[in-house]
Order: structure tokens, then C-alpha cells, then sequence
């Protein structure tokens, strides 16, 4: 029995309050800024990785005695890697909440906030003011006069990047920055606009991640801007345009040079980065979008080069701020992504020296590059010449169509087509993904572990699955014809399925980690929170109606026209929606406002996806030029990025979620796909909704899990298109895949690279 002393110590300690956990996220941070994985912290405090994975995401909360340690540790990993004060840094762009869609129209919805002035994208034809000479405010007026009153560039002292990350630059001098803030440049070289940005403009953005480094500031040059630093107004050449420089003795570049600044091996092209060696560790680097050379990729950013500059600064700041400030295509910014989320080094002691040294960031890919296994290379690269050509890792997203001679009566006298798609397919396959981190090691006849990534030769032409549904196991959807290399994913659905997995050899990694969360969980967040800047309900078990009515209205406010309230409503109608909110029907200057909101929200929206989908195509970048002989290396080669093997791992469990899925819901209902193409299936369907094929709730009213559902998170899914079931099988009688043009029109789905 304790003593009374003992048990009024206990009473007394209670009374003071037990010590408060860091939240979640900042018990994620500290560890990731410590560059610490999950797995070593689990072996410390003697649990599982999952369990601190609970601690890490607010699942659970520890229990004494780990409780104790567990703060003990985030305590001291706080003192050494304190968080950035995020007061003093500026307040992020953002769009205004729409009103949501009335199906009905009996009732106003509750009308949307009125615009604050920093919120609000200026008339086309008018530019907004800042609030004084000398003031630091954000907020922006309408100007009386015909040129905007602007400000002197001088950074405040309470905040390194007073101005944000990024500057669109037009060419009567005026640099619109975020929040409505107008800056005066008056330089006329481009030396002098670098000089400048990095000395008073007071743009650039922090480090994402402790052992990164601070963002480089972002000029975007309009057409006007341009040519005021003597720039063509076009890069001509026989090459590809992505691949055009200023030549060597153009004026601008002997500027540059003259001014000991430099360039980086691309040379001047639509995306310059101009720098000087760093001193003191502080970076000396300007980055320029140049707009009339295409910097701005309308497959990435549809109509972004047409915005005023006011709004492109607003689109292109809530990237940055949500994603990364654009350091290239979205292809190289969300590879970027992947470094700065995970630094290849760290500062590390030399216990001999006594002397800080760069050393390994565990969890990272390291400095060096990695030459992949033969099966899992291009058949360009070095080490897979002489290696057989049908003996080649062959993991990519679906592309398949059903037999029209499976097709049953009751199917084909269905009268809808309806497609559905996934969100974000790869991202939501990139969470909690296990890679290899080390050289690929050659084993022969391997028992096969699913906690090792790597790529397996196996023959599992044997297994015998319904033809209804595309085989797991090829991206054709047709089922192998004998052995082939897979990769771990593809083989742990194998398993899954009830399937013995017996491996001919294999190319395994051993050190391993989930590289991609940290890059997973920003973009994800980028995108709900994008998602939700545009009305979307972003509940994972949100109301399918409610949803389906707030996608309707988005697209229709975002793709009906500029300032055209006529086809908005035609949209709405087209989509079975009643018309407009009334806070929109009585009030048309503040549907035109909402049109221009919805437009900048969805070049937002196909950044991120876009950042998705070419980071991990960045993956295995393949060799350009009509030079390139197979055998020699390429550029991409010596990147620690270049991991074909991460694409390949990521991509097969795109897939295998994809089957998964659409097993499921053939065990619910009997309805199988019609075709698929990447993350877009297709059903035949009593209607033409979603909501007339997919399971809502189970018995107990609870949402079905394991199939399509429908919502606005990354592997949720949205409707792609609906077309007349007629017409689906026509297109499959002639060989065409129904998913490739169930948008109708002249649409094609974006397929991942």
C-alpha cells in the first residue's frame, strides 16, 4: 500500500495539470525535421510503427509509461528544431468560398461572404492600388487614377519575405505580389531586375523542411515585361520548344554575364534561373517565368497566361504557398517537391574533428544516384543493353476494353454510360507506400515478403480471374502469357487474392522507408483545401447529392465562359440542376465575380494534378533530342530522383487499387466495367449518375467502404462523363475505349506522364 506522503504527492501532481502533447502535426514535424523515421522512434520507445503512426496522425494518444518518454523526446527534438514563427510570415492567398448548389431551389442558400479587397480579382480592365506609400498592408482598392499608386520595395523588418513568394511583373514596372500589393521596379536590364528582387523586393518564401533551403523569389515576365528587358517576343528554332535558350551572344545573356551573374546549364529559356555562388549560406538566386515563351504550359495552367497580372500573382501565390513556389513545368516542380520534402542531407558532427560536415539524411535518396535493375530500366538505358525485350518491368495504369461478346443483353439494354474518376489516382497510391532506398541486390528463387520493395520475376499466368474485370496484373487488363517482372505491390495483390507467390529471382532493395508521405500529405492538403475553396463538401462521407450538385456548379462557374452568366446556367441545366443559387440569380455582378473565382480556382486545381502526375513521371524521365543513340547516358541519369522503380511501385498500386475497387462493386451489384483508362472507369447504369450504380450506405446506414465513393479526397472519385449506353458500345464494337471519350467531344484523359 503506498503511503499517505505518496499518495498526496500523486493528489498534488495531478492537481498541476499533466503535460500537454504537441499537436499531431507538430509531433510529425519535429520528428521529420530530425531527420528520424517512424521505424527508429517505434524501436526506441518499444511499440509499433503503426501505433506511432496513431500518435503522428491524432488517431491515439500515448499512455504512460511511453507517454513520458514519448514527450521527453519531442521536448528536446522542440528546443533544437523550433518552429517557424508563422506570424511574421505574410498571409497566405486564398480564394473566397463559393455558395453551394440548391438542387431544388426552394429555399436561399446562405449567401457567400462578401470579398475583402485583398480577396476580390480586380475588373480586367482596372488594376488594384495599395493602401499607402509607406504601408506594409495587404489590402488593395480600386485606383481612381489611370495608373495605380505603387509602393517602393524595402522589406520589413519583422518578416524575411514581407511580400511573398512570387511577383508578376508587367511592363510598365508595376510587380503585383500577393494580397493586392503593388511594387515599383524600375529596373531596365535583367541584372538589374535580379539585384533588385533579391535586395528590396522582399519576395522569396521559407524552407519547407529544416535541412532545406529558403525558396528562391519568382518573377514572372508578362509579354509587355519582356520586352522591356529586350527579350524576343517568341523562341523560335527547329527544336521542341521546351528545349529553345536565348543563344549565347544575345544581348541579354553578355548582360548577365558582364554582371558576374550566372546561368545554369539550360541556359535563357522560359523558365532562367540567374544565381551567384552563395555566401555566408545565404542563397543569391532569382528565378524568371518568361509568359510569351510558354513558361506556363496550358496543359498544366489552362488559360493562366491570359489572366491579369493581379489574378496570375493570386493563382500562381496560392500554389506556392499551398504546394511549392513553381520552380519549372509542374513536372519538375513536383519533383523538387520530393527533395525539399526530404533533404538528401543534414548537418552532422564529426566527432573527430569537432567540426560540422553534410552527412546522410536518413529516409532520403542521398546525393548519389542509383543505377536501377535491368528489368525495371528503359531499354535506352546503359545497363539494360543486351537484357531481353520481353523480360522488361511492365507496371503502367490500365488501358483496356471489355469484349464486346462479354457484354450481357441486360447490360447493353442499360441506357446510360456513366464514368467515374479517381481522384489524384497516383497521389492516393503514394500514401504509406514502402520504397527502396538502397541498390537493387540480385537473389534467386526469393520467398516473396511484401514488406520488401523491389521488382520479382514470377509466372502467374496460371490464375484464372473473371474476363468481366481487366487481370490485376498487366496494364492491358489481358492476362500474362507466362513469366514476367512485377513489382512488390502488383505481387502483395497476388496474396491478397489467394494466389501463392512463387518468385523465379528477383531485385530486391533492403533499406527501406516511405519516401513519398511527407511529399503525399502536402499535395493532398493543397487539394482539399483547394477543393474546398470552390464550395466542394470535402467530408469523406459526404452526402453523394450534395456533392454531385457542388461539383455541377463549380464546372459550370468554371468552364461556362468569361463573364457568361448564359452558359453557366446552360451547364447547370445540362447537369440536371434547377439554375443558379440565388445569391447569384439576383445579384449578376457577383455571379461574373464567382465565374472569375471558379476559373482561377481550377488552373489551381490542374496545377496540383498536374504536379502529381509528372513528379512521378519525372521518375523515369527518358532521354530528348534526335541525337540520343540507346546506350549513352542522359542528364536525368544523375539525378538521386531518377528512380524508375518508385514510379513503377507507385503506379502498380494505382492499379491494383483501381481492381480492387471494381471487384468490390461487382460483388455488390453485378455491374463490370465497360472499359479503363488510367484512373477513369466505365459502367453501364439505369442512370445517369453515380448515384444510380454505386452502393450509398450499407444495412446499418454507414457508407460502403472498398469501392468507388463518391467525395472531393485524393482516392475518392467524381464523375467523368456520362454518355448514351448506345453509344459506349458502338465505340467498343469499333476498338475504342469508352473511357478515352466518355467526356464526349474531342476529350482525352490525361494518361499519367
Amino acid at each position: 500500500m503506498p503511503t499517505e506522503d505518496e499518495l498526496f504527492s500523486a493528489v498534488d501532481a495531478l492537481l498541476q495539470g499533466e503535460p500537454q502533447m504537441p499537436p499531431p502535426e507538430e509531433r510529425a514535424r519535429l520528428r521529420e525535421a530530425a531527420g528520424v523515421t517512424q521505424a527508429r522512434v517505434a524501436q526506441v520507445l518499444s511499440t509499433t510503427v503503426q501505433t506511432l503512426k496513431n500518435w503522428e496522425n491524432g488517431r491515439s494518444e500515448p499512455r504512460p509509461p511511453r507517454r513520458q518518454a514519448y514527450l521527453r523526446l519531442l521536448e528536446g527534438w522542440a528546443a533544437q528544431y523550433p518552429a517557424p514563427d508563422e506570424a511574421q510570415d505574410p498571409v497566405p492567398e486564398t480564394f473566397t468560398a463559393a455558395p453551394t448548389a440548391d438542387r431544388t431551389q426552394t429555399s436561399a442558400p446562405a449567401p457567400a461572404a462578401q470579398p475583402t479587397p485583398d480577396q476580390a480579382p480586380p475588373a480586367a480592365n482596372s488594376r488594384p492600388a495599395t493602401t499607402g506609400q509607406n504601408s506594409t498592408s495587404k489590402a488593395a482598392v480600386q485606383s481612381t487614377s489611370r495608373r495605380p499608386a505603387k509602393k517602393k520595395a524595402a522589406p520589413a523588418a519583422s518578416s524575411q519575405f514581407p511580400h511573398g513568394p512570387l511577383g508578376v511583373l508587367d511592363g510598365d514596372g508595376t510587380l503585383y505580389a500577393m494580397g493586392g500589393v503593388l511594387l515599383e521596379c524600375e529596373a531596365t536590364t535583367i541584372p538589374q531586375l535580379v539585384e533588385w528582387t533579391l535586395r528590396e523586393s522582399g519576395l522569396g518564401a521559407p524552407r519547407l523542411h529544416q535541412f532545406a533551403n529558403d525558396q528562391d523569389p519568382l518573377i514572372v515576365l508578362t509579354a509587355a515585361a519582356a520586352e522591356r528587358f529586350g527579350l524576343p517576343t517568341r523562341l523560335e528554332g527547329p527544336e521542341a520548344r521546351r528545349s529553345l535558350r536565348l543563344p549565347e551572344d544575345h544581348k541579354v545573356v553578355h548582360q548577365i554575364t558582364r554582371a558576374k551573374w550566372k546561368l545554369t546549364q539550360r541556359g535563357f529559356g522560359p523558365w532562367a534561373r540567374i544565381y551567384r555562388p552563395a555566401k555566408g549560406g545565404q542563397r543569391q538566386c532569382v528565378q524568371l517565368a518568361i509568359l510569351p515563351w510558354d513558361a506556363l504550359d496550358t496543359r498544366a495552367w489552362p488559360n493562366a497566361a491570359e489572366l491579369h497580372p493581379a489574378d496570375l500573382a493570386r493563382v500562381l501565390g496560392v500554389f506556392a504557398h499551398r504546394v511549392i513556389t513553381p520552380r519549372g513545368s509542374t513536372a519538375v516542380s513536383g519533383l523538387e517537391l520530393m527533395t525539399t520534402l526530404r533533404p538528401p542531407t543534414r548537418p552532422v558532427k564529426n566527432e573527430i574533428t569537432g567540426e560540422w560536415e553534410q552527412g546522410h539524411n536518413p529516409g532520403s535518396l542521398g546525393r548519389n544516384p542509383i543505377d536501377p535493375a535491368p528489368p525495371e530500366a528503359p531499354r535506352e538505358h546503359p545497363v539494360a543493353q543486351g537484357w531481353p525485350s520481353d523480360r522488361f518491368l511492365d507496371e503502367e495504369a490500365y488501358q483496356w476494353v471489355r469484349d464486346p461478346k462479354l457484354l450481357s443483353d441486360d447490360e447493353c439494354m442499360l441506357p446510360w454510360a456513366v464514368g467515374i474518376d479517381i481522384n489524384t489516382a497516383f497521389l492516393a497510391a503514394a500514401a504509406r507506400l514502402t520504397v527502396g532506398l538502397s541498390e537493387p541486390v540480385y537473389e534467386e528463387a526469393p520467398r516473396f515478403d511484401k514488406k520488401i520493395p523491389g521488382s520479382w520475376h514470377v509466372d502467374l499466368s496460371h490464375i484464372e480471374l473473371d474476363p468481366r474485370l481487366p487481370n490485376p496484373f498487366t496494364p492491358s487488363g489481358q492476362r500474362p502469357t507466362g513469366p514476367a517482372w512485377y513489382a512488390t505491390p502488383t505481387l502483395e495483390y497476388a496474396e491478397q487474392l489467394g494466389h501463392t507467390v512463387e518468385p523465379i529471382e528477383a531485385f530486391l532493395r533492403y533499406e527501406t522507408g516511405a519516401y513519398l508521405d511527407p511529399w503525399h500529405a502536402r499535395i493532398k492538403d493543397a487539394y482539399v483545401k483547394t477543393m474546398a475553396d470552390a464550395g466542394i463538401p470535402v467530408d469523406k462521407d459526404v452526402d453523394g447529392r450534395e456533392f454531385l450538385a457542388a461539383m455541377s456548379l463549380h464546372k459550370a462557374l468554371a468552364h461556362g465562359g468569361a463573364d457568361d452568366p448564359t452558359s453557366v446556367r446552360a451547364r447547370l441545366a445540362a447537369d440536371g440542376l434547377c439554375g443558379l443559387p440565388l445569391a447569384y440569380e439576383d445579384n449578376e455582378q457577383e455571379l461574373r465575380t464567382a465565374i472569375r473565382r471558379h476559373q482561377q480556382i481550377a488552373i489551381v486545381l490542374s496545377a496540383i494534378k498536374s504536379t502529381v502526375k509528372g513528379g512521378i513521371g519525372k521518375l523515369r524521365e527518358k532521354p530528348q533530342g534526335r541525337g540520343y543513340r540507346d546506350g549513352e547516358r542522359w542528364p536525368a541519369l544523375d539525378r538521386p530522383t531518377w528512380r524508375p522503380d518508385i514510379r513503377a511501385a507507385v503506379i502498380a498500386k494505382a492499379r491494383v487499387n483501381m481492381h480492387r475497387k471494381m471487384a468490390k462493386l461487382a460483388e455488390l451489384t453485378g455491374l463490370y466495367p465497360l472499359g479503363v483508362l488510367s484512373d477513369c472507369v466505365v459502367y453501364p447504369s439505369p442512370g445517369p449518375s453515380p448515384l444510380d450504380l454505386l452502393p450509398q450506405h450499407g444495412d446499418d446506414g454507414k457508407p460502403v467502404y472498398g469501392t468507388f465513393r463518391l467525395g472531393a479526397t485524393p482516392g475518392l472519385c467524381k464523375v467523368e462523363g456520362v454518355q448514351p449506353m448506345a453509344t459506349a458500345v458502338d465505340w467498343m464494337e469499333q476498338g475504342y475505349n469508352p473511357a478515352r471519350h466518355i467526356k464526349g467531344g474531342d476529350a482525352v484523359l490525361d494518361e499519367g506522364e
